[in-house]
């Protein structure tokens, strides 16, 4: 009986050292956490592998997901200590996990000449908080027109250049195509964000102030904001949110959207970095164009929303903070590992895998032309950093509630834009 007891203890003690535990690794592996889709993921497990062939005893545990549940499950280990080493986060994450610049580890002293050398300095700005460097860009994105040309020459009509044509563009669309044709096609939250930009160049300030925990907005910027919103849908300039809604889901990806495919819908406000995603399906002689962005007479600031597409950051808790800030230059530096990568996170800001990717021709020729409209934008100091709360995802769901009783005629322009300041500044004091 005592032998068959010891036995037992000694496989159960077995197991338990066998089967893996749920948020921990072996010491002398480094953590590495991302989302993406399958591209994304086979092709950071390679170069994982190759930073490990490069560093013999180091490696790499690699944990990914989509994108869906990423932030939770991220939030809830940041919260309980057990975060990845290295990880993958969104830009507006910085001021929810690190509001004095403590939230992660500081890299300024761990990052080498390859870095300083390879992101332009306004890149690594975006990282900074509280003097401390929390997190590297992997690129910069931004907010472009994407038109169908094969639409505009069926129609004979110019691409919209100015908010004038765009306005126009919507009835003429209505008139020849039909009830169902649209110029623009977009998210809610791409149109929250068309409708800004005509704020911004209009009072010249955005929603919340760029470096104060504020709504910048007066009581007349905010109710043009819900103004130009129901311009936008009302001129059939856009896909009303109920007709989306009705379609599949009102965040269903434009390029899914068979009104897309095939040329009724013509344009779309969104990402330069999902250009290729949009071209994807499009079917015929449906083709897309870049357009320019529409601008008021006089006005000085452009209201184009920018910031950068992903960052690394290392954890407060990282037992080893040399070794994940060299597979963060790695990833981000190394041109080797660059080929491997190439545009599964947008085009790379370090100057070396930007040059090399463009040299070896795998850079469609419309993401450069998109890549060099924004860089001649930030140059110009056209596109100033945004608002990092005005990302946090409880702002982001405040202001889609907003806009949402607009869209469902639910209420009126200055309910919403009263709405949208006193709430607002609310909700600011909160997060």
């Amino acid at each position: 009986m005592k032998r068959r007891r010891a036995l037992g203890m000694l496989a159960a003690g077995a197991a338990a050292l066998a089967a893996p535990a749920i948020g921990r690794s072996e010491p002398d592996a480094l953590r590495f956490s991302w989302w993406g889709g399958a591209g994304r993921h086979e092709a950071t497990i390679k170069a994982a592998r190759l930073f490990e062939s490069r560093h013999p005893g180091t490696r790499i545990k690699c944990e990914y997901m989509g994108f869906n549940g990423y932030l939770e499950r991220l939030t809830a280990q940041i919260a309980g200590r057990s975060e990845p080493d290295v990880m993958q986060i969104n830009w507006a994450w910085l001021a929810m996990f690190s509001k004095r610049g403590t939230g992660f580890t500081d890299l300024e002293p761990l990052i080498g000449k390859a870095v300083r050398d390879e992101l332009p300095a306004e890149d690594l700005a975006t990282g900074r908080v509280a003097g401390r460097l929390n997190a590297l860009p992997v690129g910069y994105t931004a907010r472009v027109m994407l038109w169908n040309l094969g639409t505009f020459e069926r129609l004979e009509l110019q691409i919209p250049r100015t908010w004038d044509e765009l306005f126009a563009a919507g009835p003429a669309f209505r008139r020849t195509l039909g009830e169902g044709a649209y110029p623009l096609d977009g998210e809610l939250y791409d149109m929250l964000l068309l409708a800004q930009s005509w704020v911004e160049q209009k009072y010249g300030t955005p929603f919340i102030h760029p470096t104060e925990r504020q709504v910048a907005m007066d009581d007349d910027a905010a109710i043009d904001w819900v103004r130009t919103y129901q311009r936008i849908v009302d001129n059939h300039v856009a896909t009303p949110l109920p007709l989306r809604a009705s379609l599949g889901g009102a965040e269903k990806p434009t390029e899914q959207q068979p009104d897309w495919v095939n040329g009724l819908w013509a344009g779309n406000y969104t990402w330069d970095s999902v250009i290729g995603l949009r071209s994807s399906t499009l079917k015929g002689a449906n083709r897309l164009a870049l357009g320019d962005f529409p601008m008021l007479p006089g006005a000085r600031a452009t209201g184009i929303f920018g910031r950068p597409t992903v960052m690394y950051a290392v954890g407060r808790n990282c037992r080893q903070p040399e070794i994940a800030a060299r597979f963060v230059e790695f990833l981000l530096t190394d041109t080797e590992c660059a080929r491997i990568l190439g545009r599964t996170r947008g085009l790379p800001a370090a100057r070396s895998p930007l040059a090399l990717l463009r040299a070896e021709g795998k850079l469609p020729p419309l993401e450069l032309e998109a890549h060099a409209q924004i860089a001649a934008q930030r140059e110009a100091g056209r596109i100033p950093l945004p608002a990092p709360l005005f990302e946090h995802p409880r702002m982001h769901k405040f202001m889609r509630e907003v806009f949402e009783t607009v869209a469902y005629g639910k209420s009126d322009a200055p309910a919403a834009g009263r709405r949208l300041r006193e709430g607002g500044q609310a909700l600011l004091r909160r997060i």
